[in-house]
């Protein structure tokens, strides 16, 4: 049996426990809870009870305009990253509504499909955006794995991210490039996003924002559940010319990322992906 290589994976978040409690419970059981690093932001932030055992690092707060928190948390993870490789050999950066997951068809675990790869800097899952379709999903079940309760994802450049290190490097605002690096699409990888993945979920989260952003989401709806409600699915097959576009265009604002050229296609979420439990 092959010697699997040592991976750490790094998250921050704030007001944010549901998802953080499913992340830690996904990449602790991939990778170790030992080796998760999770950064709070805010001294007051409660860990997820499920923690216990991960390294939890708490940092005060401080309000700032969503570019100037972006880049702030961006360059904590990254640091943290560069710091890590000193007894790691490879490490994952990633929000914590997002998960990355190996095709099981592999029959492989995450750590065993990473520790073969052979790419120099880094490697991208291609992006799913997991949603609700408003016209036969109900809402969300906390109780129960995610991906049992939603059949539909959003192809999409957006989350098509390079979340994982082979050797220290500086990842961009939100993970979407790391500086200085192309990216390299692998063809059993995906990362899945589960912002959208409820309308009652986002709904809640406006509350705490003020009365003009729940006006906003119940007039306007959310992007991707607006898409993924309105358009027919795809087959899975369309996953696969997805990933070929992604790797062959490139926005002419951003060189560095993949694109699709504006199309957006919804498809069926893969049935053997139920069987990772997120």
């Amino acid at each position: 049996m092959k010697k699997t290589k040592k991976i750490a994976a790094i998250t921050m978040a704030r007001n944010d426990e549901f998802f953080l409690t499913k992340w830690t419970e996904y990449y602790g059981h991939e990778l170790g809870i030992e080796n998760l690093y999770i950064i709070l932001d805010g001294t007051n932030q409660k860990e997820p009870q499920n923690a216990m055992g991960a390294n939890i690092i708490k940092l005060p707060h401080t309000d700032m305009s969503r570019t100037a928190g972006d880049k702030y948390r961006i360059g904590k993870i990254s640091n943290l990253a560069n710091e890590l490789f000193k007894k790691y050999d490879i490490v994952i950066g990633c929000d914590s509504d997002e998960f990355l997951v190996v095709d099981p068809n592999t029959k492989k675990s995450l750590c065993e499909y990473l520790s073969e790869l052979k790419y120099k800097t880094t490697v991208s899952g291609l992006g799913l955006d997991i949603g609700q379709n408003m016209k036969n999903e109900k809402p969300l079940d906390i109780s129960k794995p995610m991906l049992v309760q939603r059949e539909y994802a959003l192809l999409s450049t957006r989350y098509t991210k390079p979340v994982v290190l082979f050797r220290p490097a500086h990842w961009g605002s939100g993970f979407h490039h790391v500086k200085g690096h192309n990216f390299h699409i692998d063809s059993n990888l995906y990362l899945l996003h589960f912002g959208a993945v409820d309308m009652e979920m986002l709904v809640k989260k406006a509350v705490k924002r003020g009365p003009d952003w729940v006006n906003h989401l119940r007039r306007r709806g959310n992007g991707t559940i607006n898409i993924i409600t309105k358009k027919n699915a795809h087959g899975t097959g369309y996953i696969k010319i997805a990933r070929t576009m992604q790797r062959i265009f490139r926005p002419i604002y951003a060189p560095g990322k993949p694109g699709m050229l504006g199309i957006k296609w919804v498809v069926k979420i893969p049935q053997q992906f139920k069987k990772t439990g997120i």
